[in-house]
């Protein structure tokens, strides 16, 4: 079926599509210049249809911050405390377990996990985070850490990249989220988090996180100072490490949220930013199977819309989120399987349950 396009323009990106001809920079400029939102949509909804159709997955999944306590106070966080600071926090390894034990009756698959740079805790205590789950919960994924932490341990522990890897893994570490590069721009490092890792060593990591076997997903936080170009060029080098190692399972867009940061001046990113992001994503990022509409920061009716504009995957039931709810999200903690059913359902998609790696679990039979 052929698409009408309002913006003429968009004509010449569509051929590219079709063909399979890689977008260029020149090529995502113009998706996000381009007035023409439902053309955008257009082209993403038929890259992200003739990878999966009418699917649309979720997990079963729980969130776990093990604290908030951070040396690097990033501007643009709203979750980072400094020790002894009133709302500091750090679970013990005991408060792990019961935190787990409170959601044992719950059939969950994965439990995600990231943190602040707390001084205070040595690489023993992040290698019994990982024995505790695996204790608690042996049959689920651990998805944990960021290349940021990677970096830390390597630091603190004074081993290097591959052995810390290479120890995590022993432990239980199955996959990592894709936080910390925020955007992959000096300009952007300098201004608002200096003190973190910038986006050649995110890079680095995440290039030998790939090669010892473990798979990672990828993120973009947007909607702050960053420009388009430097959104751009974020993507850009993702696809090429995508292209050297495939370790990418899933790409995320993450919209800024500013309320509680330094940065609270700044308006939230609107529906046409968001959904325009989410559909410039599916397009440049050719080579990962999977873009994300994460509910928790879009909420959950741009993301349902975002369905139609690249994204595939809701993320999952979550249960509680902190980080985001910390810069002022309205979007519920958590959502049941149901929710989310009923989210994919009406938005004209069949829901997928799944695990951390994309195999099916469950799929709703007779769902659009």
């Amino acid at each position: 079926m052929a698409l009408y396009f309002s913006d003429k323009r968009l004509s010449d990106i569509e051929k590219k599509v079709v063909e399979g001809i890689r977008l260029s920079f020149a090529d995502a400029a113009l998706l996000y210049e381009s007035s023409d939102l439902t053309g955008v949509g257009q082209l993403a909804d038929m890259v992200r249809r003739k990878k999966h159709g009418k699917k649309a997955f979720f997990i079963y999944n729980q969130h776990l911050n093990y604290s908030n306590v951070c040396r690097n106070r990033c501007v643009f966080c709203a979750y980072a405390r400094d020790d002894g600071e009133n709302g500091a926090y750090t679970y013990s390894l005991d408060d792990v377990r019961k935190r787990l034990l409170e959601k044992i009756d719950e059939p969950i698959r994965e439990i995600h996990m990231v943190g602040g740079l707390n001084p205070k805790l040595d690489f023993d205590y992040y290698i019994g985070l990982l024995k505790v789950i695996k204790e608690v919960r042996p049959d689920a994924v651990i998805k944990a850490f960021t290349a940021v932490e990677i970096d830390y341990l390597s630091n603190i522990s004074g081993l290097s990249i591959n052995d810390v890897i290479a120890k995590l893994k022993e432990a239980g570490l199955s996959m990592m989220p894709g936080g910390g590069a925020e955007v992959m721009s000096e300009r952007v490092w300098k201004e608002l988090f200096p003190k973190k890792i910038g986006g050649k060593r995110w890079l680095e990591i995440i290039e030998a996180v790939h090669k010892a076997g473990i798979t990672t997903n990828a993120t973009m936080l947007y909607g702050h100072i960053e420009t388009m170009e430097e959104r751009i060029n974020h993507l850009i080098q993702l696809r090429e490490l995508q292209d050297r190692t495939g370790g990418f399972s899933a790409f995320i867009p993450l919209a800024f949220h500013s309320q509680n940061t330094k940065l609270s001046k700044l308006p939230e990113t609107n529906g046409i930013d968001d959904l325009k992001t989410v559909a410039v994503s599916r397009l440049m990022l050719d080579n990962f199977d999977h873009i994300k509409a994460y509910w928790v920061m879009l909420g959950e009716k741009t993301a349902q819309i975002a369905l139609s504009f690249g994204a595939d995957d809701l993320d999952g039931t979550i249960m509680e989120e902190k980080i985001t709810h910390m810069a002022g999200a309205s979007s519920p903690k958590g959502l049941t399987r149901q929710s989310l059913e009923n989210l994919i359902v009406s938005a004209g998609f069949t829901p997928v349950e799944r695990d951390s790696f994309y195999n099916a679990v469950s799929e709703i039979k007779g769902g659009c």
